[in-house]
């Protein structure tokens, strides 16, 4: 079974790499990048702090920072008013940015259609669930692990933290490019 386990972690790199490939390629058809195209899909729906966007992406903020920052310049994004938080803005879509989100959200259906030809529905449903299923025992023992090294003393506050926090919410991978 570990053995077996070691296999798919190196399959999913492996088609981790390639989608990103494609994700870029997708996004820069459209003068965009994979990571713009991603924070762009995160705060399409509601307009979000950068830290939680980063949360819901699972990266470091100030990354998403920077990226916020290009798409505000960009004209794709503005900054908001956060009535919860005075210090915090809210970073969302401008029209600029809804128009450039669906130009390579209906690059990437095309892409998929093609990518997906001759895998049935069912088993890709499949896959996703136990994708889901792995992810969340991963992310369970990643966090037991952290609890213990804490509380032997041998953890940072960061790796304490992360632990705590989790390395990806359900909500981050629903709202990512598929």
């Amino acid at each position: 079974m570990a053995e077996e386990l070691a296999l798919l972690v190196a399959d999913v790199f492996e088609a981790a790499g390639a989608l990103r490939r494609a994700g870029e390629a997708l996004a820069g058809a459209e003068g965009q990048t994979q990571a713009r195209w991603q924070l762009m899909s995160v705060v399409s729906e509601e307009s979000l702090p950068v830290a939680r966007a980063a949360r819901r992406l699972g990266v470091a903020r100030q990354g998403v920072q920077r990226i916020a920052n290009e798409l505000v310049r960009d004209g794709l994004a503005e900054f908001r008013d956060n009535p919860d938080h005075r210090t915090s803005s809210l970073l969302a879509l401008t029209p600029s940015g809804r128009r450039a989100l669906e130009a390579i959200t209906a690059r990437a259906e095309a892409a998929h259609r093609v990518m997906g030809e001759g895998i049935a529905q069912a088993d890709l449903a499949t896959l996703r669930a136990l994708l889901r299923r792995l992810t969340e025992q991963t992310d369970q023992w990643a966090e037991a692990e952290a609890e213990a090294e804490a509380e032997a003393g041998t953890a940072t506050g960061a790796e304490a933290e992360e632990a705590k926090r989790g390395t990806r919410s359900r909500a981050a991978t629903d709202r990512l490019p598929e």
